[in-house]
């Protein structure tokens, strides 16, 4: 039976706060972060067809025909950009150099314009569909390239995949955007973004992306109109996405707004709480970063008191009635971890950075495979490392917990 959120209990246990223990947390945290970077480069670069191999399961095995996602050749180009620019090493440029010369070779529609969502392991097209999450992290990823190489061409292709994006996705009327379209920008009646999603004409994890990506944009371009869609998608996270008790996001809507599936997601819940402050924090409007600031301390204390189990562990959805998946993915645990922090530097509660160093814990005990060095997909509703997901693969990337840790290491400098 699924736990009530008001029936969790956080337990007693008082983590040390002290500024040793957080110089080690940082500590931690560095070594980690090189210990996963060195792994991909180590295992992922396919030698002989170019970019990255599509598959390590469970098992630490290598899948080497596997086909060749998006997702993964964008977020790595974006992790080991960002890699680099906060510890350049030679090795990690190499790795974005890798996954950029890749992209522009085989996953760009020279005719179309945009990037194809899956190519087979020697660069064929397998499925040509235009899904706009998946621009949003070419965009992402583009301008993390251009801020650590230079190369114009990178910024170049990120504004044309904008305007794409502007022309093609967004809805004029109701606002937002849509989902995804064919090959060449026409509707298409599935729209989902994995077989696990609603098939819905708009979803907060796109919006959420198209976010990150309008923002790095701006920040690397200062150009106005940029800053001015990054405005519109803030505002539409406030009147649209976040419920209006502004306790939890929502997450799956029709054309007008309306919601369709009422579930919640812990992990995207604090995940947009940060990025959210990320991106309004670019923007000179004091009324609505306050109205952010205010809501990511909201989501932040509710996501711990709700959905952070006794270990430390973030479970991955709820009802209104209670949790309904209690299996524990990786991704969720640093989302929360940067979440909590940027909650304690809004608020100075200490609250915040327990929650942090208990997610961290329960991520050295659980999440960290001792087989591979990487980590695991998670664990199961027993609590049991999960292996039917892949170590590495088209979901699986260094996105999430190489940006955490890098995020938490500059935040603990500042």
């Amino acid at each position: 039976m699924a736990k009530k959120p008001h029936e969790i209990s956080q337990g007693t246990v008082q983590l040390d706060l002290s500024p040793e223990a957080l110089l080690q947390f940082q500590q931690e945290l560095q070594t980690e972060l090189q210990h996963i970077l060195q792994w991909w480069i180590d295992r992922m670069p396919d030698q002989d067809a170019g970019g990255f191999f599509g598959l390590i399961d469970g098992y630490n095995q290598l899948h080497e025909q596997a086909d060749k996602a998006l997702i993964l050749h964008t977020r790595l180009l974006w992790t080991f950009s960002e890699a680099s620019r906060l510890h350049f090493q030679e090795t990690y440029l190499a790795m974005a150099d890798r996954a950029y010369a890749f992209l522009m070779q085989f996953f760009w529609d020279h005719g179309e314009g945009g990037f194809y969502w899956t190519l087979s392991r020697w660069g064929e097209v397998i499925e040509p569909k235009k899904q706009i999450y998946g621009q949003a992290f070419a965009i992402y990823a583009l301008a993390a390239y251009y801020r650590v190489s230079g190369k114009k061409e990178a910024l170049e292709r990120a504004f044309e995949v904008y305007w794409l994006i502007e022309k093609y996705s967004q809805d004029k009327k109701d606002g937002g955007y849509w989902e995804a379209f064919t090959r060449d920008w026409g509707p298409m009646a599935d729209m989902r973004l994995s077989e696990k999603d609603a098939n819905s004409a708009k979803t907060m994890n796109t919006h959420l992306h198209i976010l990150e990506a309008y923002a790095t944009l701006y920040e690397v371009s200062g150009e106005q109109y940029v800053a001015d869609s990054l405005q519109a998608l803030v505002e539409t996270f406030l009147n649209r996405i976040i419920g209006s008790d502004k306790s939890h996001m929502r997450l799956f809507f029709d054309p007008k707004w309306k919601v369709e599936v009422a579930d919640i997601s812990y992990g995207h819940d604090i995940e947009a709480a940060w990025l959210l402050g990320e991106a309004v924090a670019l923007l000179p409007d004091p009324s609505l970063r306050k109205k952010v600031e205010e809501w990511a301390v909201l989501i932040a204390r509710k996501t711990y008191q709700e959905g952070q189990d006794v270990d430390g562990g973030l479970v991955d959805h709820a009802n209104a009635s209670g949790w309904t998946k209690t299996h524990k993915d990786w991704w969720p645990q640093v989302e929360a971890m940067v979440g909590f922090h940027y909650a304690y530097e809004l608020s100075q509660d200490e609250a915040f950075l327990h929650a942090m160093l208990r997610a961290w814990n329960f991520i050295k005990e659980k999440i960290k495979d001792p087989l591979s060095g990487e980590w695991l997909w998670g664990i199961d509703e027993r609590g049991l490392p999960d292996r039917s997901k892949e170590i590495a693969g088209p979901w699986k990337t260094p996105y999430h917990n190489g940006r955490a840790l890098m995020e938490l290491l500059r935040r603990g400098r500042s």
